[in-house]
């Protein structure tokens, strides 16, 4: 029943700049004088579980029907250990590691002994082509580099360099075999553990994470441990948006790539200042058993998963006799507690989604089957925090929430612009002042998405600054506006306005699984309905002449889309643009590519 979940998570990462929720509560503690520590220091709490859940699980892999365990003070000792061992590369303190692999156990280890012997992380998306971890090992100043499971390791060895110091990660069956550099287990028992437990200052840099290149190249979002620390926040009994355990008992679930925003906070900071055990998928195939076996305490995504799940269910029941199944009482609650067993999420208290818009639609139909789906808004260049909307509220249709604790937010009155300020903003772009202070002017962070605020104070967004364009009447067209006038129709899924030199704007599309499933003479007539009807609502400029169902699918690996499953606009146009104008002036209004 869910096989087709499992063959699609991986491409859809998510996340991507997904949102806004993070760690303990160490704000709380300071005023309840629970915690003492020096006000120049970031507290790495790891170091308190460390301790306090020594013989816990923290780290669990899973291999076939078995998960192995490290205990927290196991993986303390394997990151001392480890920490030692970089030291010994004779790197400079402060010098930037990478780290390349899809999640596992070894890469929160490998993060921890960065953290201990005083060194920066660079993490990278693991489907990185070798021309793009070139390019980004050079420019991000990466001294040594971690390898892990990966499934391409022979194209990315290409990008990078002879004398690279690696630490290559255990193989992992059905991935690459890095024969390269110190080999994990023989170099880590090499070195005794490392007994200080190293806090760094407030103002150190924690990490640089490269965007996924949305709008052009990259970009190192520099981030220090007195952002990280500001987060704290987020956490309290008081304000607690992930429905964190303030005692270690929290069950997290790792599938999203480590290198993202959300994934880093939400999930491994989370872990580290909060307690609780990271389980990690052991495939794609095995995503949905993993997930199952888990059924976590938290569980995000981007609106792809959830359309995957809902997809899933309504291949056994269809929508009239599931409708008919909630109609009764107390088969009703028996229907979801299958249901949200099924998809494991019998156990968490929040779910969430990000990284793009979910359509309400979709939102009222989880609710209906007992998922109450919160969202909200961050990116990496404010460690994803911006605003939220809790998943029990459904009065604010579109909205991505009100600002987070210490958060403000306005428009700007020109461009449309939404400009955020408080303690979670980034340092800068790294070795690009330029943009850093074309992103950053007094204080306030550009975040490039447009939108407004409601009287109550609810943030909705609209679209993207760069992303409008003139037709050839001259007409300046804002995509993201007519796309959601089209997000509601189910049998599409990604989707794209466009209209280079061309009268009138046009849409592309891929179909959703609903959409694939569905007769092509029947669907044309159905979406020729909807294009008319949307129209018929719409000034004259900003009517869509033509649909175009596009033969190929929008994956990371032809370049249409981000690891983070955003779409490249600049390589839609240059893929599509010469059809443009045909397409524009056929006669048909569905074209099937």
């Amino acid at each position: 029943m869910y096989l087709i979940l499992a063959k699609t998570w991986y491409h859809y990462y998510n996340l991507f700049n997904f949102f806004n929720n993070i760690n303990s509560i160490f704000c709380n503690l300071i005023a309840t004088n629970k915690l003492t520590m020096s006000t120049d220091k970031y507290h790495f709490r790891f170091y308190d579980w460390e301790k306090k859940l020594k013989n816990k699980p923290f780290l669990r892999q899973p291999f076939g029907d078995n998960w192995e365990e490290y205990t927290w003070g196991e993986t303390g000792i394997m990151a001392r250990k480890l920490a030692n061992g970089l030291k010994s590369l004779n790197l400079k303190k402060g010098s930037h590691i990478g780290l390349i692999s899809k999640n596992c156990r070894e890469w929160i280890i490998a993060d921890l002994a960065i953290i201990m012997a005083g060194y920066i992380s660079v993490p990278f998306f693991p489907n990185l082509k070798s021309n793009e971890i070139e390019n980004l090992l050079e420019f991000g100043d990466v001294k040594a580099l971690f390898v892990g499971k990966l499934e391409n390791w022979d194209e990315i060895k290409k990008g990078v360099k002879k004398e690279m110091p690696i630490i290559a990660f255990p193989h992992y069956e059905k991935n690459s075999k890095v024969d390269e550099g110190f080999q994990w287990h023989e170099f880590i028992n090499k070195f005794s553990p490392q007994e200080e437990d190293y806090h760094p200052k407030l103002n150190d840099i924690w990490t640089i994470i490269f965007t996924s290149g949305t709008t052009g190249d990259p970009k190192g979002v520099v981030l220090t441990f007195d952002i990280n620390q500001n987060t704290d926040i987020m956490y309290s009994e008081e304000y607690n948006p992930l429905g964190v355990d303030f005692n270690g008992n929290n069950r997290f679930f790792s599938y999203l790539p480590m290198n993202h925003i959300a994934e880093r906070i939400a999930i491994e900071f989370t872990a580290f200042k909060n307690g609780g055990t990271i389980s990690f998928t052991e495939s794609i195939e095995t995503f949905v058993k993993n997930l199952q076996e888990i059924q976590p305490s938290v569980f995000f995504g981007v609106p792809r998963i959830y359309t995957k799940f809902q997809g899933a269910i309504l291949s056994k029941f269809d929508q009239k006799k599931l409708d008919l199944l909630l109609s009764i009482p107390l088969v009703s609650l028996l229907i979801k507690n299958i249901l949200k067993k099924k998809l494991g999420l019998s156990k968490a208290k929040v779910v969430v989604s990000g990284a793009a818009a979910m359509q309400v639609s979709q939102r009222n139909w989880f609710r209906k089957i007992g998922v109450n789906i919160t969202v909200g808004y961050g990116m990496t260049e404010n460690c994803a925090i911006t605003t939220q909307i809790p998943g029990n509220n459904f009065n604010k249709p579109g909205s991505v929430g009100k600002v987070q604790p210490n958060v403000e937010v306005k428009i700007d009155e020109h461009s449309e612009e939404i400009l955020m300020r408080g303690p979670y903003v980034m340092q800068g772009y790294y070795n690009d002042k330029e943009t850093t202070n074309n992103t950053i002017k007094n204080g306030w962070l550009h975040t490039g998405d447009k939108g407004y605020i409601d009287k109550d104070g609810h943030l909705f967004i609209t679209g993207r600054v760069k992303d409008t364009f003139k037709t050839s009447k001259g007409e300046f067209i804002d995509p993201a506006k007519i796309e959601v006038l089209f997000s509601e129709i189910s049998q599409l899924g990604q989707m794209c306005i466009v209209g280079l030199d061309i009268p009138q704007p046009i849409l592309l599309a891929n179909l959703s699984e609903n959409g694939k499933n569905e007769d092509k003479s029947e669907l044309t007539k159905i979406l020729e309905s909807e294009l008319e009807k949307i129209n018929s609502n719409s000034v004259s400029h900003k009517r869509v002449s033509t649909i175009i169902i596009c033969k190929d699918d929008w994956t990371p690996e032809n370049t249409i889309l981000t690891p983070t499953m955003k779409i490249k606009r600049g390589n839609v146009d240059k893929k599509y643009k010469s059809d443009y104008s045909n397409w524009h002036n056929s006669y048909s209004k569905i074209i099937w590519e």
